[in-house]
């Protein structure tokens, strides 16, 4: 489960969202489809068309994992923080309600833009 008291932070890459498909299948509903995909060194982050899907990868064997489901219906702010010259990693904070700040930050090549209208169109 996501610490949201700490505003989690997960460091993050572009990852294939095919790559992802037949990990979260049992857990989509009917027609949700998978936008974006996102890895770090063991966890995932997925945006699809109903919610953000946090995948933190547990155990020495990574066998255990949590999924945990953030609906867009609770978002209740957003910011983007594009890369600059010298600080090469991009955020995007998200604040849900009832429970709380969850930052990303994204390292390398990502269009934080694109990730910022994903959530326009499914927030706003």
């Amino acid at each position: 489960m996501i610490d949201f008291q700490n505003g989690s932070v997960f460091k993050l890459g572009p990852a294939n969202p095919a790559d992802a498909q037949a990990e979260v299948a049992p857990i989509l509903v009917e027609g949700e489809r998978i936008y974006l995909a996102f890895r770090g060194v063991r966890d995932s982050v997925l945006f699809t068309s109903k919610r953000l899907i946090a995948i933190n990868v547990q155990g020495i064997t990574g066998k255990k994992r949590d999924y945990t489901s953030l609906p867009y219906s609770r978002v209740q702010a957003f910011s983007i923080e594009t890369a600059g010259s010298f600080d090469l990693d991009a955020e995007v904070e998200l604040w849900f309600s009832s429970v709380g700040k969850v930052r990303l930050e994204f390292k390398g090549q990502v269009d934080v833009r694109a990730i910022g209208r994903l959530l326009g169109d499914h927030v706003l």
